[in-house]
């Protein structure tokens, strides 16, 4: 997944730049941005237990987006990032419940 993203990132200024410099130094920020992206996420992961399952469900809700627009169905940007922030914001809400919870039970 994280390859897919450098080479998504990379890709792009060679097509619309012709300086090297300027091709250089955007993927090497790419590849920077990603790399330090990648730890906050690993990171966010092993505390939030409810929010890869919620990745999971935007990305499909994403491309369940895609094929509806292929066949004509368009759905409005808003309530595309109105389904993005609350299928996130819920999974790490309920993480961080679940994790209130089972520290209550603990102690």
């Amino acid at each position: 997944l994280t390859y897919t993203f450098k080479l998504l990132s990379n890709t792009r200024p060679i097509y619309f730049k012709k300086n090297p410099l300027v091709v250089f130094t955007s993927n090497m920020f790419a590849i920077m941005g990603l790399r330090s992206l990648y730890t906050i996420l690993s990171k966010a992961a092993t505390d939030l237990v409810y929010l890869e399952p919620a990745v999971a469900v935007v990305l499909g809700f994403i491309g369940s987006k895609m094929i509806g627009e292929y066949f004509g169905y368009e759905i409005p940007t808003q309530l595309s990032l109105t389904v993005v922030a609350t299928l996130l914001s819920g999974g790490i809400g309920l993480s961080i419940l679940e994790r209130r919870r089972t520290e209550e039970q603990n102690t």
